[in-house]
């Protein structure tokens, strides 16, 4: 395996640093060089951006990404373990890596885009993946300074993200939310046996390159039409959407719906007028 840098092999930093993964951190750590290194070029040109990486663990992913020429790496990582194992890559990069100890559930990552496009890379722990993810595509102003994220989940997340109505047993909220905000896409698998310890499910990384953002509709409506759809989605919309205190053979004739349609048949333009057409009606109702 070609070396990226002249820093210690990461099996030899867990060892001397007893980076035991722990499973309430999920922790799955990526050894392999090769895959690091195609995760960072996965991630498109990055020089002149700063890149937001969750969880970095024993750094492989840092190094890569630094290696590729990341103008500025911030690594987000809960674990102090892995704090003071990253400090030799700070070092072998100087000025280029800040290593920010915290939960990345609580950290406003544009915050750290410092004036350059941003890139978020990482291998999410499994266990906040999703909620970092939504999170993320909530930003105000969007996109702001967000160029891409590429991002690894269980492949089972990844289909989810990437799902739309000719995938029915896949699409559902994270769908409609991902595929509004960004285009979503598959870039390659990686098996079990490339982390240490092996986790029991394939591994997927997923491009989200984001869309300008959609003034005509709102977030909260977009949330709201969404978890009545498929909090019911084995029903008609005209059944399902009745809960939004809304006249709703208005709301599905506005939204251009037919009334015996199920959720899982709507497109993600389907469900963004169908957003604002709720909008509409909510505030006719107010006046």
């Amino acid at each position: 395996m070609p070396a990226i840098d002249d820093l210690p092999p990461l099996r030899d930093v867990i060892r001397d640093f007893e980076l035991a993964a722990r499973r309430s951190l999920g922790q799955n750590f990526l050894l392999d060089l090769n895959l690091t290194a195609k995760i960072a070029r996965a991630a498109g040109p990055l020089a002149g951006h700063t890149v937001v990486e969750i969880g970095p663990g024993p750094g492989g992913l840092t190094r890569a990404l630094l290696a590729a020429g990341a103008e500025h790496v911030v690594a987000i990582e809960r674990d102090s373990r892995c704090v003071a194992a990253l400090a030799a890559v700070a070092a072998r990069y100087p000025g280029r890596l800040t290593v920010v100890e915290g939960d990345a559930l609580a950290a406003d990552i544009t915050a750290f885009a410092d004036g350059r496009p941003l890139r978020v890379v990482a291998n999410l722990p499994y266990n906040i993946g999703t909620p970092l993810l939504i999170g993320w595509l909530k930003a105000r102003p969007w996109p702001g300074p967000l160029a891409s994220m590429t991002l690894m989940f269980q492949r089972e997340v990844a289909e989810r993200i990437v799902a739309g109505p000719e995938r029915p047993k896949d699409y559902g909220r994270l769908g409609v939310m991902c595929g509004w905000r960004t285009r979503a896409r598959i870039l390659f698998d990686l098996p079990p046996a490339a982390f240490t310890p092996q986790p029991k499910v394939t591994s997927s990384v997923v491009e989200l390159i984001p869309r300008p953002d959609d003034t005509a509709t709102s977030l909260a409506a977009l949330e709201t039409v969404t978890a009545h759809a498929f909090g019911q989605r084995r029903k008609m919309l005209r059944q399902s959407l009745k809960g939004l205190g809304v006249p709703v053979e208005e709301l599905l004739a506005a939204a251009d719906l037919a009334p015996t349609g199920r959720p899982e048949e709507v497109s993600v333009a389907g469900f963004a007028r169908l957003a604002a057409a709720y909008d509409r009606l909510r505030q006719s109702a107010a006046r």
